[in-house]
């Protein structure tokens, strides 16, 4: 065991919000999670797989409850994740060291989150959306697959605001979308590093904030399907980037606290 159980458990009250709130927009709490493990384990390896495998846990039960309630298609998500699984296990196989990963990860964090801020800023009665031709599915699964990998988190969060910025459909099928690319983009991301050799899981953290996350991330899937407007969806998931793209890039990347 790694931490004290003081330490532990209030580690698990910091998952337990972050899951609450992250899968309400269909992400799993990947970024968040890496942020608050860095404060408290030395392991960078241990730190990217558990967030990996909370990751799983959040996103697995959320993608059930998104297709339960026909949100979800296959067919529609599959442009995505094809081109995604591979890139993603291409990335996560990279060694990269930790300042250059976390100012990846919270540079892209920021300028995402910037686009979605601008998207919402206006009033809209209706959500539009734009057909678009599918070899830009591909593409665009292609590359945040491929930043997922690196940076050890499924993808969603860089990719829900690039969809809601072009109005790709409606916020609730996004955040669905969001969530299957993170399901399968964590999975590959855990298979490339266990081929690197870093994949290390401390079984009693792992256990306890798995668990965790499985009860928070619920509590906000339900609460998307049932309480949230798309835009209220929109500016959540716009607040969460910004917040965990500055504070990862100015004190994990930049060391400015």
């Amino acid at each position: 065991m790694l931490l004290s159980i003081e330490g532990l458990i209030l580690l698990s009250i910091g998952f337990f919000v972050v899951s609450t709130l992250y899968s309400s927009v269909g992400f799993g709490g990947g970024s968040s999670y890496l942020a608050l493990l860095t404060l408290v384990l030395v392991s960078f390896f241990a730190i990217r797989s558990i967030a990996l495998i909370c990751n799983l846990v959040v996103v697995s039960g959320s993608t059930f409850l998104y297709f339960k309630h026909g949100h979800a298609r296959i067919k529609d998500f599959l442009p995505f994740v094809l081109t995604s699984i591979p890139m993603a296990f291409i990335g996560a196989s990279f060694r990269l060291k930790e300042e250059v990963f976390f100012i990846i990860l919270g540079g892209a964090l920021i300028v995402s989150s910037l686009f979605l801020i601008w998207q919402t800023s206006g009033i809209k009665l209706s959500e539009p959306t734009k057909v678009y031709p599918t070899y830009l599915s591909y593409l665009i699964g292609a590359a945040i697959g491929l930043l997922s990998g690196l940076v050890g988190i499924g993808g969603g969060i860089f990719l829900a605001p690039i969809l809601n910025h072009i109005n790709w459909n409606k916020s609730i099928k996004i955040a669905a979308l969001a969530s299957f690319f993170i399901l399968v983009n964590s999975l590959s991301g855990v298979g490339g590093l266990f081929v690197a050799g870093t994949l290390e899981l401390p079984w009693v953290e792992t256990l306890v904030l798995g668990l965790t996350v499985l009860i928070g991330g619920q509590l906000g899937v339900r609460l998307s399907l049932k309480k949230l407007s798309a835009k209220g969806i929109k500016r959540i998931t716009a607040i969460l980037v910004l917040v965990v793209g500055v504070r990862v890039l100015l004190v994990n990347g930049l060391g400015l606290f």
